[in-house]
């Protein structure tokens, strides 16, 4: 599903405008990143949870050349999936 069509979605699901749906996703979306960049942790009970962890500076082989290269230490975020999330796909 795209973002246009989880608008589409929500939009008739809610009773709202598609352009308010949008709105409404732009923020949370937003506000989701900005707590991920602040460090903390973003929980949808039953959902999942969002979070960052950092991953030191590595050497990797690239695949096919067996050529070193260097890997810059990072932040990646993280997504655990909620119980209920997790049985409604497995139910599928």
């Amino acid at each position: 599903m795209k973002k246009a069509e989880l608008i589409q979605v929500v939009s008739e699901s809610a009773e709202l405008s598609k352009k308010d749906t949008q709105k409404v996703l732009d923020a949370a979306i937003a506000a989701i990143q900005d707590a991920l960049v602040a460090g903390k942790n973003v929980s949808f009970i039953g959902f999942g949870t969002f979070s960052t962890t950092k991953r030191a500076a590595r050497k990797a082989r690239v695949p096919g050349t067996d050529r070193i290269v260097d890997v810059a230490a990072t932040t990646a975020v993280k997504f655990k999936v909620g119980k209920r999330l997790k049985e409604a796909v497995a139910k599928s």
